[in-house]
């Protein structure tokens, strides 16, 4: 495997109200970022969507809040990175209650990507949770998902 000679490039960013409507517009930007053509954007909508209700769901944002949306492709990842607020209580976490009715949202994202993490922004700033799907390039070029 040769390693990435690309440079990562950001494809898209938005600042949305923390409100649960932004998770529509969240999905639109995507879908309008990458192309309907996108081999992977079934994928990137499905967490896109995750990360943002997360976000304003369990971070301690209120209405007058911002959350930040990025999408960057790199030579063989589509990463995703959402920031918000943070939360005082605890950081973000895969539930152990598998079969739970609300709360699976990173075992979705967990189980669709290639990784996943978080990064503190600092005392007070919030955090960035971000996944990455994994690409590769087919013989004609053309990016495919491959499992993570």
């Amino acid at each position: 495997m040769e390693p990435s000679s690309a440079e990562p490039r950001i494809l898209g960013a938005a600042t949305l109200a923390s409100v649960h409507e932004s998770v529509s517009r969240a999905r639109s930007e995507v879908r309008g970022w990458l192309g309907a053509a996108h081999p992977v954007i079934d994928d990137v909508v499905l967490a896109t969507s995750e990360l943002v209700t997360n976000a304003i769901t369990h971070s301690s944002s209120k209405p007058s809040d911002f959350i930040g949306l990025t999408l960057i492709e790199a030579d063989d990842a589509v990463v995703i990175e959402v920031s918000d607020p943070g939360s005082i209580f605890s950081g973000p976490h895969v539930r152990k209650e598998p079969q739970s009715e609300h709360g699976r949202g990173l075992l979705i994202v967990r189980e669709i990507s290639l990784a996943w993490g978080t990064r503190e922004l600092g005392s007070g700033l919030g955090r960035t949770v971000w996944c990455a799907i994994r690409l590769i390039k087919a013989r004609d070029d053309a990016p495919t998902r491959v499992s993570g």
